[in-house]
């Protein structure tokens, strides 16, 4: 009796769960914890807390979400995970080892920093009308933080930096949502709490597809 191998291709890869909260959550939390302090709303002595945040859940968190958003063939959600735990990391090893040596050009450097991030984050925000209207709201908003915040810093306008504290808050309370949103309906394998999608999800274009044609 001959034996049919099977070939590379025909193997079917099993699932993985939906890293997408994950990543939402690491940076929803972490953000909101950092917002409280550009907002001045706890004094800057308590500023350390957010140090652990950003290297475990903002950082490393978010970037393994992201390495398996690649594993799920999401571009988009590969892209933004893995940038966003990576500007985490980078936030903790500036403030743990780069800063003291900026010197007096602080505010310009720290800057450029934050609205070059802003940048990366507008065209995230583009792309983001392909997925929902819960994910565009927190680029839009995150977008926004960056450019205050980068402002306020390159001006030397305290003000306009607590004002993106402030918007900070929103943004993390956005991405809190989202999160919520997508484990909460994944649980319930159900819609629970609306996401607002643009798009609807690929195997209904499919069977919609292969309706029309049959």
């Amino acid at each position: 009796m001959a034996v049919v191998e099977q070939s590379p291709q025909a193997a079917i890869a099993p699932a993985i769960a939906d890293p997408a909260p994950l990543g939402l959550a690491g940076f929803g939390v972490t953000t909101l914890i950092l917002s409280v302090f550009n907002a001045k709303i706890l004094s800057g002595q308590g500023l350390p807390v957010v140090f652990g945040m950003a290297l475990a859940y903002g950082g490393l968190a978010q970037l393994l979400a992201g390495m398996w958003e690649f594993r799920n063939n999401n571009t988009f959600g590969a892209t933004a995970f893995s940038s966003y735990g990576a500007f985490w990391l980078s936030y903790w090893a500036l403030v743990q080892f780069f800063a003291k040596d900026i010197g007096g050009d602080a505010g310009n450097a720290i800057g450029l920093y934050l609205i070059a991030w802003g940048i990366f984050t507008t065209y995230m925000w583009i792309a983001s009308f392909g997925v929902s209207g819960a994910v565009n709201l927190v680029f839009i908003l995150l977008a926004i933080t960056f450019f205050l915040l980068g402002i306020g810093e390159w001006s030397g306008h305290a003000n306009i930096g607590k004002i993106g504290g402030y918007v900070g808050l929103a943004t993390a309370a956005a991405a809190l949502y989202a999160s919520f949103a997508v484990v909460t309906n994944s649980t319930f394998k159900r819609t629970v709490l609306p996401t607002f999608p643009f798009t609807r999800p690929l195997g209904q274009q499919v069977a919609g597809r292969q309706a029309v044609v049959h």
